[in-house]
């Protein structure tokens, strides 16, 4: 009770980073700009989103966007190979960027009075990237280990791979942000250019700045920066809809490894769909940290499994995956630890959760959407990803809507989704290494 209470007190203790100003403005190429003042210190946050992402790839082509963002650091004819990152650093900054299945962002954080350099360098590589073709060669050979680093040599993150390519028939969503092997090294330099022509312009981007910024004097460096890039055209709109699951799938996986392993998804719709508040408190309900349904039955009780999760993935453009996932403990077969996720799955359909298990996952999925925002890049990274998904106004939605949910809604939403003929389930079978 007064773990509540402590969240119940943070959540009105910090008002003021959720209801931040956010400016918005449009320049007439199509950028969208949104500035956050936020004045406590003398940082800043620059973003840009780029609106392409794995489900954006011609087919054969997985893994392109993730390899153009690091070739997005290999330099223009002004700043060479990887002077961006030296650049920033050097002003005291750090950078980054992340690709995911739906969009590209790259970041700078800097002392405020800086921010003007991220405005040059983001300006220029939307526009001069060169390419070079050595370059492109050695960067996609870094990407092919990192491959071999994160999936392949890992089982458990092969096994969800595969099972996530099982459960998308028709969508993109099948395949993996990293790309496929084959893929990956058939990616040529024409590739990637016709990728950045098509997805890196303007009117396909959001510029977020976030911090200790004037928004009037933020948007005219912006718009002289950016002003004259034009808009691109003949982009590729994805139009493929995943058709309904009539009937289990099942994967299973033979590789070294310690214990046997099990992931279940499950097809479900995304935010703002109406019953993705009630999605987002289930998997709160059964995974909110070990006092949560999954762990104190599986693990603390039953001691079938050394861990087990639930996690909904709403933040998706298009409907994506509720995920169940379990290790069993040594000694434990992997079919009692499916069956006893099932049993929790079930029970939480025919009886209702509790008015305080619902009322704790609510004030957690609050408590910690809230706290993100106290820094300026969550603030602006809430708001950038809000407008991947429709608009920043979508986050006071969320919000709202997550505050209505009903223990009925959450059972309501299980019985609805988390159902055999809806289910893709995927099993690691250890193997040992043969000497």
């Amino acid at each position: 009770m007064k773990k509540i209470v402590l969240l119940i007190i943070l959540i009105l203790l910090l008002p003021l980073s959720l209801n931040a100003e956010i400016k918005e403005y449009k320049l007439d190429n199509g950028l969208k700009v949104l500035v956050i003042e936020d004045h406590k210190a003398p940082l800043a946050t620059f973003q840009i989103w780029y609106r392409v992402g794995s489900r954006d790839e011609p087919a054969g082509k997985s893994g392109i966007s993730h390899l153009l963002e690091h070739m997005m650091f290999k330099g223009t004819p002004k700043y060479g190979s990887k002077e961006f990152s030296k650049i920033v650093k050097k002003k005291g900054g750090t950078d980054n960027a992340f690709t995911t299945k739906d969009y590209t962002m790259y970041y700078q954080t800097l002392a405020s009075d800086r921010i003007d350099i991220s405005i040059e360098l983001e300006a220029d590589r939307m526009q001069n990237l060169i390419l070079d073709p050595k370059e492109v060669i050695a960067e996609r050979n870094v990407v092919m280990e990192e491959r071999r680093m994160r999936y392949d040599d890992d089982p458990q993150n092969s096994l969800y791979e595969e099972v996530s390519a099982a459960a998308f028939k028709s969508h993109p969503y099948h395949w993996p942000v990293i790309g496929w092997m084959p893929d990956i090294s058939s990616i040529e330099r024409s590739d990637l250019l016709n990728h950045y022509k098509a997805y890196y312009s303007p009117d396909n981007a959001v510029i977020v700045v976030s911090g200790d910024v004037q928004a009037d004097e933020i948007i005219k460096k912006i718009t002289a920066a950016f002003g004259d890039i034009s808009p691109a055209s003949g982009r590729a709109v994805v139009t493929s809809k995943e058709g309904e699951q009539k009937g289990e799938r099942r994967i299973s996986l033979r590789r070294e490894a310690e214990l046997p392993y099990i992931i279940a998804l499950y097809h479900t719709p995304s935010f703002p769909n109406p019953d993705s508040y009630a999605l987002e408190v289930l998997g709160m309900v059964l995974s909110g940290g070990k006092s949560s349904r999954l762990y104190k039955s599986m693990v603390y009780e039953k001691k079938l499994a050394i861990g087990a999760s639930a996690d909904y993935s709403g933040f998706n453009k298009d409907p994506y995956l509720f995920l169940f996932d379990a290790t069993a403990a040594p000694g434990k077969d992997i079919k009692d630890v499916e069956n006893a996720l099932y049993v929790e799955i079930e029970k939480i359909k025919k009886e209702l959760p509790s008015e305080r298990e619902v009322q704790k996952a609510k004030n957690q999925i609050e408590a910690s959407f809230i706290m993100g925002q106290d820094s300026i890049y969550y603030q602006a990274q809430i708001a950038g990803m809000f407008e991947m998904l429709g608009s920043w106004k979508l986050k006071e939605q969320y919000l709202e809507n997550i505050k209505k949910v009903k223990p009925e809604d959450v059972s309501m939403a299980a019985k609805k989704y988390l159902h055999e003929d809806n289910r893709t389930v995927g099993i690691l079978i250890p193997t040992k290494n043969p000497k």
